[in-house]
């Protein structure tokens, strides 16, 4: 698998440090507040595991599986719900985990659709954010990375259900290595030196609670 990358992004070590730091964060701001964590499967499994045992204080766990890659390297814009019944969210404050924050349709679909069941607040949280201009306004309260508008695997992500068990985060190749035919993966537009740096490491964005308003 090793060889369809192009390079590790974050290795195991700084993955590790920077989940101390959400952990923190997110304890902090939930200390007297019954949290209910709801993943999106099945690329946050690893991620979800690893923050949520450096949480001390009890929550609830739930998972929600939809999809909105279908197997391939760009969102497609179509978010599938594939369950019938949704977590019970009503009067709870949520934080929603996902793996890397895109386009941002699946979450604003998802935030949209758990709103309609009345809960207290809701927060999002992702492992990667990439920096990139999106047709609809999205963003997290708890970030782990900041990336270029590159594909990304292991830690959990995929492409086609392959690299996930990867312990480090590494770009896949421009070209798609089960197929003979090469798939052009866009370069990121330039955003100056800020968003270079943040690239390889942890997010730059100024920290807000989602139980601010």
């Amino acid at each position: 698998m090793q060889a369809d990358l192009d390079r590790v992004l974050f290795d195991q070590e700084t993955i590790v440090r920077r989940l101390d730091q959400i952990a923190a964060q997110i304890s902090a701001d939930y200390r007297d507040r019954e949290l209910t964590v709801i993943a999106i499967l099945n690329g946050s499994l690893i991620f979800m595991a690893d923050l949520l045992r450096r949480i001390p204080q009890p929550l609830r766990l739930d998972c929600l599986s939809v999809a909105s890659y279908h197997g391939g390297l760009q969102t497609s814009g179509e978010v599938i719900f594939r369950q019938i019944a949704l977590p019970d969210v009503a009067g709870r404050h949520i934080l929603l985990l996902d793996d890397i924050l895109d386009s941002g349709t699946t979450i604003n679909a998802i935030r949209e659709k758990l709103q309609t069941a009345s809960p207290k607040s809701i927060g999002v949280c992702v492992l990667l954010r990439k920096l990139k201009e999106r047709k609809q306004p999205a963003d997290a309260d708890y970030i782990g990375f900041d990336i270029a508008d590159e594909f990304v695997v292991g830690y959990g992500l995929d492409y086609r259900d392959m690299y996930r068990n990867l312990p480090y985060l590494a770009a896949l190749e421009a070209s798609d290595p089960y197929s003979a035919h090469p798939i052009r993966i866009e370069a990121p537009a330039p955003c100056g030196s800020a968003c270079s740096s943040w690239s390889v490491r942890c997010s730059g964005a100024p920290y807000r609670s989602p139980l601010r308003g």
